[in-house]
């Protein structure tokens, strides 16, 4: 059983982190987009997140929690440092992925970049760009972390 779920904590892993670096590739390519085509970039974008990368952090926070149970067969102690950063930095980027990214991204696929909203949609942007960065710092961690597990 351990087997399924991690390899389970793997692939939401992979959707999470290998979504968000797509992502993050896309929106450096649209800095040559002129502003008329950003709706179609943003749109892929806020379908990325929806469909991989908040499936992905959850897939894997979930999975990581039953792992850790089972690991430790319901006692706390014994837990090495690396787990603990690992499953700290985890859920901090999975929260900013969940509870502030995917809102945002739900947001910014609405909106038209050349309307009237083209200020809103300029500060949503910057919002996810930054965002993004600060939940992909801590997704790197939680993988350096988790591998430098004995």
């Amino acid at each position: 059983m351990s087997r399924a779920w991690l390899f389970l904590h793997l692939l939401g892993f992979t959707m999470w982190l290998g979504g968000a670096i797509a992502s993050m590739v896309i929106g450096i390519a649209a800095k040559q987009e002129e502003r008329s085509g950003l709706g179609s970039v943003v749109r892929a974008q806020s379908k990325l997140t929806k469909v991989a990368i908040a499936p992905g952090s959850l897939l894997t926070v979930l999975s990581g929690l039953i792992l850790t149970f089972q690991l430790s067969g319901g006692e706390i102690a014994g837990f090495s440092v690396w787990l603990v950063i690992m499953q700290g930095a985890g859920v901090i980027a999975a929260l900013i992925t969940l509870l502030i990214a995917l809102p945002t991204a739900t947001r910014l696929g609405r909106l038209d970049p050349t309307g009237e909203a083209e200020r809103y949609f300029d500060e949503l942007r910057t919002r996810q760009r930054i965002v993004a960065s600060i939940a992909g710092t801590f997704g790197l961690v939680a993988l350096f972390a988790g591998a430098m597990l004995p």
